[in-house]
């Protein structure tokens, strides 16, 4: 079992598998790949820069130099912000971030021989690129015009783009909605439980039910011209070694699976004339011939509605339905390089018996099971399967958790599983529906509307790419009316990444990921009276992963989207402040301009004070004689004319002394209003003083603020001031 896990968990190992990553993104030098990094965000590729500088180069050593563009100032921020991050992690980071960006790299560089990347300079500026690239989606096809084309009998609204062209894939125009595209060709006869397949952009459809009647034919459906054709099966001797050329009999509720880039593998199924055990038939495309591959060990019963997922080198078989419809859990496991079988004794409690679920492997390791139906109900539950370990759990779900359901498919994209169609017994399932198998968080993907094939059972569902970007494709199904109708959806950015994670901080997710993440086992009803749920932890993390590299791998999603959302908060924060600055300093330069012209103001009242001080002490000497009695006594005389005569004259002295003391007395109140006003003055002269040093201490304690933060001064370990340092 080992061996086979082993194998299970085979493909490009590290640190090759870094090597091609960085191949396939253009830190190559190639032009012909650094356009796929355009459809990266900003942040993304600033960060696989940084993490990419980090695993040849090492840490960032380089100061930072004034006067750099946005984009180099980015790209030395990403570096220098991941501190002494061993080279190792940064390796398994960097693809970690490119499979959330572009699930289906791999399948695209896989023939390529990857070599260590010696180039440290991107080949050209990928931000710059990138930024055009966002631009022309904002002013282009990012949001197309869409035309809804209403069609008979309640099926699926034709939804395009007015400016699409209709050629191959490219005429899926929008995102996150089912689009019917163009078909050309005789169309399959309408049928459910078939199984689909892709290889070489085309869809492969085989057997199925129709009417009650089981089918056996071989449809091909090309991708890029949307066209059908019929594969004509050919008996003959050409077959595989070890195996026998057949005509596969008409089936039903069977899988279909791509194998060896040429091979298609039929697993199970119901038959007419059913066998005692499960039988695998091979599909050669070259050939066109049908093979049963000869097995070894003891094989499962005969089964339908089962679920057959490819982990490596081996195939998972889960549940189904038998012959006698009695409903199965067992689990098997066949090695397609020994072809040996194996019934494995998983621990924890399996998922109850069901046929018609859905299933899925992530990281090479967990086997994920949801749905499905017994003769009586639907569930809506989820299981998981530690390969490695072979323990069942059943994981809290979080989000929008889907209704019960049976007969729906679902296909990975990333981190994402995307559930299509379904039903209760009572109706069809209208919801697509996508979980991020990390966090195990369910979000709604879109919704369609009536009677249509998509809100059916029995459909299938794969994944194919149109310009590197995926494409989700259904056909067939069964609500009442059999379906032959081709539907695609082309998954957004938003979709395959987390749909609702719970928002914590950076620290937070970290210490969580140390926590590990705890899940209660699946209990079922006649297992809840007097028994306790265990608590394990599900590490969604490689099987040779180091501790330290399976944090990084664990959260690498939840703190790129923590990141994100803390810079951007930093930035908003950053844009008010700033804001606050300006305003403070504008008030501070009308405060200094007050206080000049007031300054000046003061200074002129003082001369005038002056002016008033001395003009009064003139005064003062000039009529101080005026004010002696024995001056005035003198004047007078004793006889009448001379007393009248001096009485006049005094009488002039006195009048002309009352005027010059009246006239003093007044030059004295003016000039005491202005002393008022000049300490009225050099009161609000010391208070503006005062605002003028407030206001340069709260600008310098926010400038001291805003340079001890920074998105990466938790990945660096040390202080934010080094930028400001270098």
């Amino acid at each position: 079992m080992a061996m086979a896990m082993a194998r299970a968990s085979s493909g490009l190992a590290y640190p090759e598998r870094f090597y091609a990553a960085a191949s396939y993104v253009g830190f190559d030098g190639s032009p012909s790949r650094a356009g796929v990094v355009s459809k990266f965000s900003n942040e993304s590729a600033a960060l696989l820069y940084g993490l990419y500088q980090q695993a040849t180069v090492g840490p960032c050593n380089i100061p930072k130099p004034r006067g750099w563009s946005p984009v180099e100032q980015s790209k030395w921020v990403s570096w220098d912000g991941l501190g002494n991050m061993a080279p190792t992690e940064a390796m398994r980071l960097f693809v970690k971030i490119l499979e959330e960006e572009d699930p289906g790299w791999y399948s695209k560089v896989s023939h390529l021989v990857a070599e260590p990347v010696r180039d440290v300079e991107m080949n050209v500026s990928l931000l710059e690129a990138i930024s055009k690239v966002e631009l022309v989606r904002e002013n282009g096809n990012s949001s197309p015009e869409t035309k809804t084309i209403p069609t008979e009998n309640g099926n699926l609204s034709e939804t395009q783009d007015k400016d699409v062209v209709m050629e191959g894939l490219s005429s899926v125009g929008v995102y996150d909605q089912w689009v019917a595209p163009p078909i050309s060709g005789p169309r399959p006869k309408p049928r459910y439980e078939h199984g689909a397949a892709v290889i070489d952009d085309k869809m492969y459809i085989c057997g199925g039910n129709h009417n009650g009647r089981y089918l056996s034919d071989l449809q091909a459906l090309d991708l890029r011209s949307w066209t059908w054709s019929k594969i004509e099966v050919r008996v003959g001797a050409e077959a595989l070694e070890s195996s026998s050329p057949v005509t596969a009999p008409p089936c039903a509720g069977h899988s279909l699976i791509p194998w060896e880039g040429n091979k298609l593998l039929s697993v199970a199924g119901h038959t007419k004339d059913p066998s005692e055990t499960i039988q695998v038939k091979v599909f050669d495309l070259k050939t066109c011939t049908w093979s049963i591959l000869k097995t070894y060990g003891k094989p499962p019963v005969s089964r339908g509605g089962q679920s057959v997922t490819l982990v490596g080198g081996t195939l998972v078989i889960f549940g189904g339905q038998d012959a006698k419809r009695s409903l199965l859990n067992d689990l098997h496991i066949l090695d397609l390089e020994t072809m040996t079988w194996d019934e494995m004794d998983a621990l924890g409690v399996p998922p109850s018996p069901r046929s018609d679920h859905a299933a899925a492997v992530h990281a090479e390791r967990y086997l994920l099971i949801f749905g499905g139906g017994s003769h009586a109900t639907c569930f809506n539950d989820l299981h998981v399967l530690d390969l490695q370990t072979m323990e069942w759990s059943r994981p809290t779900q979080q989000g929008e958790i889907p209704s019960p359901r049976a007969g729906h498919a679902g296909v990975t994209v990333g981190e994402s599983w995307f559930i299509v169609g379904g039903g209760d017994n009572k109706s069809g399932v209208s919801e697509t529906v996508v979980l991020n198998m990390s966090t195990l968080v369910w979000s709604v993907v879109t919704t369609v509307q009536g009677r249509v094939p998509l809100a059916s059972e029995g459909l299938s569902l794969v994944l194919s790419s149109c310009n590197g970007e995926d494409v989700l494709v259904t056909f067939g199904g069964y609500n009442g009316r059999y379906s032959n109708e081709v539907n695609v959806l082309k998954p957004s950015h938003k979709s395959t990444l987390q749909p609702k994670m719970i928002e914590t901080s950076v620290h937070d997710s970290v210490s969580a990921v140390h926590n590990a993440t705890n899940v209660t086992r699946d209990l079922e009803s006649e297992f809840e009276a007097g028994q306790e749920g265990k608590i394990r932890e599900i590490a969604m993390d490689n099987v040779n992963s180091e501790p330290p590299i399976k944090i990084v791998e664990e959260t690498g999603g939840r703190l790129i989207a923590a990141l994100k959302a803390e810079k951007e908060e930093l930035e908003s924060s950053l844009s008010k402040e700033k804001l606050q600055s300006l305003q403070l300093e504008q008030e501070l330069t009308e405060a200094e301009t007050r206080n000049t012209d007031l300054y000046k103001e003061l200074q002129s009242v003082r001369g005038q004070l002056a002016t008033e001080q001395s003009r009064c002490f003139k005064l003062e000497q000039q009529h101080s004689h005026l004010w002696k009695p024995r001056a005035i006594i003198s004047l007078i005389e004793p006889n009448g004319r001379g007393f009248f005569l001096l009485s006049r004259k005094g009488q002039g002295l006195f009048e002309t002394c009352a005027n010059c003391c009246l006239n003093g007395q007044v030059d004295v109140a003016e000039l005491r209003q202005k002393l008022q006003t000049m300490e009225t003055l050099q009161r609000e002269l010391e208070l503006l003083q005062r605002q003028k040093a407030a206001s340069e201490e709260a600008a310098l304690s926010e400038k001291q603020r805003q340079s001890s933060g920074g998105v990466w001064g938790w990945l660096a370990g040390t202080p934010s001031q080094k930028s400001d340092d270098a």
